[in-house]
């Protein structure tokens, strides 16, 4: 019987293990704050962000943390697509 306070092992869960902040941070730095605030229209992302004031928004409103997860799955098959032409361009 598995011990139901231990974390459920996802080996398939890009999500897995990942903090909120690494999430945050990556996607300011692949589509910057204007991007993000374009993609979820959230104050904390259109006037004066920073990342600890998305994080405390963030923590507290699921909603908007499910749209961040969402848009970091993403940016994850924009990256692979994007590398997988690159690399199959080369042949």
């Amino acid at each position: 019987m598995t011990d139901p306070t231990s974390p459920a092992i996802q080996p398939r869960n890009p999500l897995h293990g990942l903090t909120l902040e690494v999430l945050l941070t990556a996607l300011v730095g692949y589509y910057g704050w204007p991007g993000l605030a374009e993609r979820i229209p959230v104050r904390c992302f259109e006037s004066d962000p920073s990342i600890s004031s998305s994080l405390k928004f963030l923590r507290k409103t699921p909603w908007a943390r499910d749209k961040v997860e969402s848009l970091y799955l993403f940016m994850l098959r924009e990256l692979r697509r994007s590398g997988e032409r690159s690399t199959s361009s080369g042949r």
